[in-house]
């Protein structure tokens, strides 16, 4: 359960999104539970995942998804504190990140942003290279009023800063796979999101923008960023980003063919 720690951290509300991660989520929760506030915005799990953040005291609320954007500004809007911590099902608090954001939101002179790295976990070790440390994201800790996400933005979201940004020094944990059969479901669904967000941007695509694309992304990822030094890890790091990235612009391709088939059949009839 929840212990009260009110003395340590009266001003902080922090914010999980869900779906189906009963498997993580309590780790998640125990790693924040000396926060004032938990919140957790799930999106209609059909697991144990409800029941575990209620049993850590958490306040939940269901939220149908539309895209990552529209959850953060959900997560924001829930929560009721001055400061806010953004932390995913797959992440966790650090004792140490823990002490730097207490002194952050007790400090007048803090900034009002402030990105957080993220030491990453794969295949049972620390993934050092490939780009995945520090693995920043958007800025996880942030003063109410000063930041929101573009509700739009259907995956990789962006933010709206209002005010000065900065960078925490001590990391949070991250395991963003339990196994490779869940690195292959991410990879299907974060390519279907990420070609969504191509097409509102009016992007096209063809088979040889997806080849060139998922080969880029590989020389990047492996190569450029090192990520054979992780061994076997990071081949399968950079191989899943290939995937991923090939993908998402075949799925482009695909909605857009589709839609000129149905342009021309319309103007036919």
């Amino acid at each position: 359960m929840k212990e009260d720690t009110k003395n340590y951290c009266p001003r902080l509300s922090v914010y999980i999104l869900a779906f189906n991660e009963e498997e993580k989520i309590g780790e998640t929760l125990e790693s924040v539970n000396w926060a004032d506030e938990i919140v957790v915005v799930d999106s209609f799990s059909t697991d144990r995942t409800v029941e575990i953040a209620e049993e850590y005291g958490a306040n939940v609320v269901q939220e149908k998804f539309q895209g990552f954007g529209k959850l953060r500004v959900a997560g924001i809007r829930h929560t009721t504190n001055p400061w806010i911590f953004t932390i995913d099902s797959d992440e966790r608090c650090t004792p140490d990140a823990k002490e730097e954001i207490l002194k952050i939101i007790n400090d007048d002179h803090s900034a009002d942003a402030y990105l957080v790295p993220r030491r990453n976990y794969f295949m049972g070790k620390l993934i050092r290279f490939g780009g995945w440390y520090p693995n920043y994201r958007q800025p996880q800790l942030f003063r109410r009023g000063k930041m929101t996400f573009p509700e739009e933005d259907l995956v990789h979201e962006g933010y709206i800063l209002d005010g000065r940004l900065a960078k925490m020094r001590n990391p949070i944990n991250q395991i963003p796979f339990r196994n490779l059969s869940e690195v292959l479901r991410k990879m299907d669904r974060y390519s279907e999101l990420g070609a969504r967000k191509l097409k509102q941007k009016g992007k096209s695509s063809n088979i040889g923008k997806a080849c060139i694309r998922a080969l880029w992304t590989f020389v990047r990822i492996y190569l450029l960023r090192l990520g054979f030094l992780d061994g076997w890890a990071g081949f399968v790091i950079a191989f899943g980003n290939l995937e991923g990235a090939f993908y998402k612009y075949a799925k482009l391709s695909e909605v857009n063919r589709i839609e000129e088939l149905e342009s021309k059949e319309s103007q036919a009839v």
